[in-house]
């Protein structure tokens, strides 16, 4: 069994198929497709089921995600410790981020660490936090942007956090938006645009349920960009980070009757990151935080 074989059947189980995995990779999907059949043979049994739609994990499959995540992050930190001796001269280091962090200009921080170190590659995952929550904790990230509405996961080490306050988003002819504050309760039954899978979108679900009020999503939207499009296209209203609606250009008011704040934290696996470029990474963060 070798480890790119092991990388491949990883790439396959986080995207559901062949073709988005062989992408990821770099190789063709014939060669993909090859590589996972000869782990297969060497293991003796099948790792995904092939639908017409989907590629599923097989019971086999699912018992080996969790060894194939250790043995990936186990060879990322030796290639990391050897980099670590050359200098940090070479090295990879991963780390996710949700869509709604406002506290870090992550793009300029990574730019400004890569100038420092341009011989270490930087993989960026976006993701819902839960996704890239368990990505951290199974050896896929070495460290993650996350936001949390309570307490923040067991499992992870915290590094830095901060508060982040939410508010609702209308369009410009919207009957709420020249106010300033909003009580939740006006918004009961209101046309919703929703930020579909997020970590906010579950929280506005609790909030509404909290109060007794009716959340009316009416649409859905994967990215913010297009969630504000919808709502300035007048589909209905939203909740997102006060700094996003502030850049957004578009009304917006805090609600009153409920807690729209959460936490925001950088976390990864354990005290201190065995990946020596992913120490480095962190040290560069946590001192511009």
């Amino acid at each position: 069994m070798e480890l790119r074989q092991v990388e491949h059947f990883l790439a396959v189980a986080r995207h559901g198929s062949f073709t988005a995995a062989a992408r990821e990779v770099h190789i063709v999907q014939s060669a993909l497709s090859a590589s996972v059949r000869k782990l297969e043979t060497e293991l003796g049994a099948p790792l995904f089921e092939r639908t017409t739609r989907r590629v599923l994990l097989t019971e086999a499959g699912r018992a080996l995600l969790p060894v194939a995540r250790r043995l990936v992050a186990d060879a990322v930190a030796a290639r990391g410790e050897v980099a670590a001796v050359a200098g940090l001269t070479g090295g990879r280091v991963s780390i996710g981020t949700i869509q709604a962090l406002t506290v870090v200009d992550l793009p300029r921080e990574l730019g400004v660490f890569q100038a420092r170190h341009p011989g270490v590659r930087i993989h960026v995952r976006d993701g819902a936090a839960p996704v890239l929550a368990a990505a951290v904790a199974g050896g896929e990230l070495d460290l993650a942007y996350l936001a949390a509405d309570g307490p923040v996961p067991a499992e992870l080490t915290t590094f830095a956090r901060w508060r982040q306050r939410l508010v609702l988003v209308t369009h410009p002819g919207h009957r709420l938006a020249r106010r300033a504050r909003v009580p939740l309760a006006e918004v009961d039954d209101e046309p919703f645009v929703d930020f579909s899978g997020s970590g906010m979108q579950t929280m506005i679900h609790r909030r509404f349920a909290d109060a007794g009020l009716r959340h009316n999503p009416v649409c859905e939207a994967t990215n913010l960009p297009l969630l504000l499009e919808l709502v300035a296209a007048g589909l209905g209203v939203t909740i997102v980070p006060e700094a996003i609606a502030e850049r957004a250009g578009l009304p917006f008011a805090r609600l009153t009757g409920a807690d729209f704040t959460r936490t925001l934290f950088l976390a990864g696996r354990g005290r201190e990151p065995v990946n020596p470029a992913a120490r480095a990474l962190l040290a560069h963060l946590t001192a511009s935080a």
